[in-house]
């Protein structure tokens, strides 16, 4: 319990982190997101051999695992990493990962569209909840303004989106594959892409003061918020019920959210506080379904 636990508040601490690096050193969504996934997708595919899988080019060498690599990585986990970022840098990390958190629910509406059936109770009790925390994180129980730049928001909501699009494109291939073995690939061909666009040796459009601190957020964000948290988040999977990681991976908002407020003084009311516990709360009931009929991976503590 404890791997999830610490994995998960890693997660929400790297994206602090990640805010303060875009925010105060100057450092683009486009460059983070380069050298994260380059560096990461490298330590991953290490940590994966670690791990046993001893055939690293096994996606590669089946022609089906290999299509659904590429469109894994550069339609889900590049699109999931660049708007989370993106929602970052123009409003905080704790709405973000909130809003971001509203994959699941965006996977329960795809379903009934694609199967044309109605949602049921659970489900929608969970799709109002979420809805509902939407707007309040959004405009702060204020609804004649925004508590967070519009740009922030609708980053926010892609984000949720392509986190949904990344569960459904990679469930085939994290059950055939090692998932370390399969997002490190990922990371590493997601990585190579954006390097088009924001070359690792550009960090943003004017000098960056890049000190101590700004290398150790850099590391924190790399090392702490990616390969440690997945590595610890893999191995929690052995010793608990999906019903304890699902719950423990709320961590991530939680400790982004705590650490937005109490280290870079990010306001974060109580209407947006209710709004964040009401996407949670339609996660856990999204979550506790998918168990009971055994479907594809609604939870949220997807590893990205």
């Amino acid at each position: 319990m404890a791997g999830v636990l610490i994995g998960a508040s890693l997660w929400g601490l790297s994206g602090t982190a990640a805010q303060q690096l875009m925010q105060g050193y100057g450092v683009t969504p486009h460059w983070l997101v380069t050298t994260r996934m380059l560096v990461a997708g490298l330590l991953l595919l290490a940590t994966a051999r670690l791990l046993g899988a001893r055939d690293g080019l096994g996606p590669w060498r089946d022609p089906a695992s290999r299509w659904q690599l590429v469109l894994f990585a550069l339609g889900g986990l590049v699109g999931v990493q660049y708007s989370y970022m993106a929602s970052i840098a123009l409003g905080n990390a704790a709405t973000a990962t909130f809003l971001q958190y509203l994959g699941p629910a965006f996977v329960t509406v795809y379903e009934v569209l694609r199967w044309r059936r109605r949602p049921r109770r659970q489900e929608g009790l969970a799709l109002l909840l979420a809805t509902g925390g939407t707007l309040l994180l959004a405009t702060g129980g204020s609804l004649d303004r925004l508590a967070v730049p519009a740009g922030a928001v609708v980053w926010g909501l892609i984000s949720a989106l392509a986190l949904a699009f990344y569960t459904l494109s990679g469930a085939g291939l994290l059950r055939r594959w090692p998932p370390a073995l399969i997002i490190g690939w990922a990371m590493l061909l997601g990585g190579a892409a954006m390097a088009v666009l924001a070359p690792p040796w550009h960090p943003g459009p004017r000098p960056v003061a890049w000190d101590a601190a700004a290398a150790g957020l850099w590391a924190f964000v790399v090392l702490g918020g990616t390969l440690l948290a997945f590595t610890l988040y893999l191995a929690s999977l052995r010793h608990l019920r999906p019903s304890q990681t699902s719950l423990l991976a709320c961590m991530e908002p939680l400790a982004a959210a705590a650490s937005a407020t109490l280290w870079l003084g990010v306001p974060f009311t109580g209407p947006m506080a209710a709004g964040g516990g009401a996407v949670l709360a339609a996660v856990l009931l999204l979550s506790s379904q998918s168990r009971d009929e055994a479907q594809g991976p609604a939870s949220s503590g997807v590893p990205r």
